[in-house]
């Protein structure tokens, strides 16, 4: 019984550290806060997840690359602001209108993928989406964007 305990309380620990991490990646707020904290740039990621060709492209051929992740974790905050149309990939009523909102006001043209660079302060840096380019030259082209 003892072990059982243990066993969910680690459980539970696991799941809520999860959400913590990833809670910045899904709200602006908090993906600001801690681009100001850690001086980093934030990366939203206006995206199809499961329907848009280039959003696809780019996610496996740039952002799922380790190059991409090691110049991310060290100069950005990602933010995906996603539009899934599958039932199984469904987003939470909540985040659904978050993403909304942040499209209204930055991505009012529904155009994907749409990479916008804010500063800390929601200044945006430039704008950009898919490039067939290698993930070298992607993060070059970040850099440029952001005065790296």
């Amino acid at each position: 019984m003892k072990k059982i305990a243990q066993l969910s309380f680690l459980l539970f620990c696991t799941i809520l550290l999860s959400s913590l991490s990833t809670a910045a990646q899904n709200n602006l707020d908090k993906a600001l806060q801690k681009a100001k904290t850690e001086n980093k740039t934030v990366f939203v990621n206006f995206s199809g997840s499961d329907w848009c060709r280039s959003c696809i492209l780019l996610k496996k051929t740039i952002l799922n690359t380790e190059e991409f992740k090691k110049f991310a974790d060290e100069k950005l905050v990602i933010l995906d602001v996603d539009f899934p149309r599958l039932k199984k990939n469904k987003l939470s009523n909540e985040q659904t209108a978050m993403n909304e909102a942040l499209a209204e006001k930055y991505n009012s043209n529904g155009q994907f993928p749409t990479i916008l660079l804010l500063d800390s302060d929601e200044k945006v840096l430039g704008k950009t989406g898919y490039k067939k380019i290698s993930p070298e030259a992607y993060i070059e082209h970040i850099k440029s964007i952001i005065k790296e």
